[in-house]
């Protein structure tokens, strides 16, 4: 009988010990507008095959950029067993484009969460340095079930005008993960608009804090650029939606997914995915 309760012992301790696979990703979905609509790309078409991607892949967690309520609400409807946490950037609730992060509520519970502006006032929404826009940042603590394995994940959309806004909010968001993490691991996604030879990348990716899941995956598939303009035949290697993750964790297999549907793309970004553990 000693026997038998040590190896069960010793088979759970093993489990626990195993290495932990999370598949996560990061989604420009692209804002439902008329105009996309009239040219074949609207939001009622395209959201379905956005859901099929996600649930082929078996996303853990993934960030949005560009949802609208709306939106949201259609994509929860078409993940069963998913749920979603973020903010408008426009008001803080629900209006304009949100930075929302989707999870498995099965494998996951919420211990902490919020949201913050990309700028020099980071508790309410506000344009910050020379962006066209708001921006936010929302950010959750996560627990995994099965484990107890706690880390953030934090998603971002950057402005696409404000040369100097990115290069704060690449600032902002290191001084926030260095002020919250308290050595949690944490993993950061988003459109940054900006690809990887910019100097607002390099404040990120060469801080010693985070590293872009692309250069440290041994398998990459990145056949195009992450923007893809709804033109399903481009080409390029600029990435500008990434996934960064801190030293706790380690990638296994990252993917620019160029999937189509009728010769069209699901949204104008591809989906950037990675397969980590911990």
């Amino acid at each position: 009988m000693k026997k038998i309760i040590i190896l069960l012992l010793l088979s759970a301790t093993a489990t626990l010990t195993r290495a932990q696979q999370l598949n996560i990703g990061t989604y420009n979905i692209r804002y439902s507008n008329k105009g996309d609509s009239t040219a074949g790309n609207g939001w009622g078409q395209r959201y379905p095959q956005i859901a099929k991607i996600i649930q082929f892949q078996d996303l853990d967690i993934f960030g949005t950029q560009e949802g609208k309520i709306n939106q949201l609400h259609d994509l929860t409807d078409s993940l069963p067993g998913y749920k979603w946490f973020g903010a408008g950037r426009d008001d803080g609730k629900q209006a304009g484009e949100h930075s929302a992060i989707f999870y498995k509520a099965d494998k996951f519970t919420i211990v902490k969460s919020g949201n913050f502006w990309l700028s020099a006032i980071t508790d309410k929404p506000n344009k910050g340095w020379d962006a066209a826009l708001p921006r936010i940042c929302t950010w959750i603590e996560f627990k995994e079930k099965k484990t107890g394995f706690t880390f953030y994940f934090y998603n971002l959309h950057m402005d696409d005008i404000g040369v100097v806004a990115r290069s704060e909010s690449s600032k902002l968001i290191l001084k926030k993960i260095k002020e919250m993490r308290t050595n949690v691991p944490a993993i950061l996604t988003g459109d940054f608009n900006v690809d990887q030879t910019s100097d607002s990348y390099a404040v990120i990716n060469n801080s010693g804090v985070l590293k872009d899941s692309y250069v440290l995956s041994p398998v990459k598939l990145a056949p195009s650029d992450t923007f893809s303009d709804f033109d399903a035949n481009t080409a390029g290697n600029k990435r500008i939606d990434h996934i960064f993750v801190t030293k706790d964790f380690k990638v296994k297999r990252y993917g620019i997914l160029t999937n189509t549907y009728h010769g069209r793309t699901p949204s104008d970004h591809y989906p950037v995915v990675a397969v980590i553990t911990h």
